[in-house]
């Protein structure tokens, strides 16, 4: 519907805020444009009548145009701006006080009171339910940078996002029916990014995987489809846990590093006039530099030779999917050899599960020696403040 109070209200709209400046990326004509789209929509579905389908409609239109003033709380300028605007285009007291209602129903938390209400805040938010949520996200994560120096890193962003989405709720109907599902394989992403680790539902998929690979299998198919997802799974598990593998690393030996700076620069200062406290910073000093040197060698990269034969090729030998096989060796060289590999499926396939297996060793060598380092620091830690304790109780109450 297109009644004279609307078109009068989309020409401001659109007027005014194609006035805002690029810092405003995200609160722009193009958002209010698909606010009054998305408005439209949920009404018809929530069965409005041409009154208040009128109402949500202006609403839409007005709601974010206070933004041309910069306003922190762009609502109530809006508002005062659609009061004296409809008044002038002889609007009745009664509409007028259900569009500022329904504009007003907008501001976070959002609080409809009624049908119309609800109709406006679940178009307002009606993007969160978008295939594109991740761009329009990064849309406003630019705006608050520009417009209010907010700065986010990505994973403060993410994990703002996760709970601003599972914080909402839609209100009408059709935006708890159609919406909310949509709003929640968003959420499944948002977590998918945060936490990209394996976890005990991503190893029950993989073993319904298998199974499914094994009952093809068993009626003599075969599973092209099921070997292609297991292989990415498995070497996508193998990447995961090689990142989580390296991280722990990290903080082993940033942690340590740490410690013993601050024992180099202030208590060995103090060895002179606490000699008693010699043993123990010993202690401590043994275990910090072991467990660095255990989190440095879990994380040491190997490097072969980089080189293969003909002969390899042909007695397949050699994987070619992993770079240390292949990087001495000359472009036509690799080639030819990624070419007859491809030609043969068993060859191929056999790479592939060299590559897993491979992978699984290097795994199990680096998580052995994230173990290893991880206990000395724990035990080396707790040895070294006991020690602390014994030659402070000893040297202060020597007839303990």
């Amino acid at each position: 519907m297109a009644s004279e109070l609307i078109e009068k209200s989309r020409a401001y709209a659109e007027a005014t805020l194609a006035q805002l400046t690029n810092a405003y990326a995200y609160h722009n004509v193009l958002h209010t444009q698909k606010v009054a789209a998305a408005a439209k929509e949920i009404g018809e579905k929530s069965g409005l009548n041409a009154d208040q389908m009128e109402t949500v409609l202006i609403a839409s239109w007005f709601h974010d145009t206070g933004y041309a003033q910069n306003c922190e709380d762009h609502e109530q300028i809006a508002i005062a701006t659609a009061k004296q605007l409809l008044k002038e285009w002889g609007a009745p007291d009664a509409k007028i006080e259900a569009v500022t209602r329904a504009i007003q129903a907008t501001k976070m938390p959002q609080n409809p009171q009624d049908i119309v209400d609800k109709v406006m805040c679940d178009a307002d938010l009606y993007h969160l339910s978008h295939e594109a949520l991740l761009e329009s996200g990064d849309q406003l994560r630019e705006e608050l940078a520009k417009t209010k120096d907010k700065q986010f890193t990505d994973k403060e962003w993410e994990e703002y996002n996760l709970k601003f989405l599972q914080d909402h709720r839609y209100f009408t109907e059709y935006g708890k029916a159609e919406l909310e599902p949509k709003k929640q394989k968003n959420i499944k992403k948002l977590k998918k990014l945060l936490y990209p680790k394996a976890d005990k539902k991503y190893l029950k998929e993989l073993e319904k995987e298998l199974e499914k690979l094994q009952r093809k299998l068993d009626k003599g198919n075969r599973p092209e489809r099921g070997v292609e997802t297991m292989f990415r799974i498995t070497s996508q598990n193998h990447i995961t846990l090689s990142e989580m593998a390296d991280s722990k690393a990290n903080i082993m030996v940033s942690i340590n590093a740490i410690i013993l700076s601050v024992i180099v620069s202030v208590l060995f200062r103090k060895l002179e006039e606490f000699p008693h406290l010699l043993v123990p910073t010993l202690m401590l000093v043994g275990s910090c530099l072991l467990t660095i040197v255990y989190a440095v060698l879990a994380t040491r990269p190997n490097i072969s030779s980089g080189k293969f034969t003909t002969d390899d090729i042909k007695k397949k030998k050699t994987n070619l999917l992993f770079f240390g096989n292949f990087y001495g060796m000359k472009l036509e060289n690799y080639e030819w050899g990624v070419k007859e590999m491809m030609k043969d499926a068993d060859f191929l396939y056999g790479s592939i599960i060299k590559d897993i297996y491979f992978n699984g060793i290097v795994l199990a060598r680096k998580y052995k020696l994230l173990r290893i380092s991880y206990s000395i620091f724990m035990y080396g830690f707790v040895a070294s403040i006991l020690g602390f304790l014994i030659a402070m109780l000893i040297f202060y109450y020597p007839t303990l």
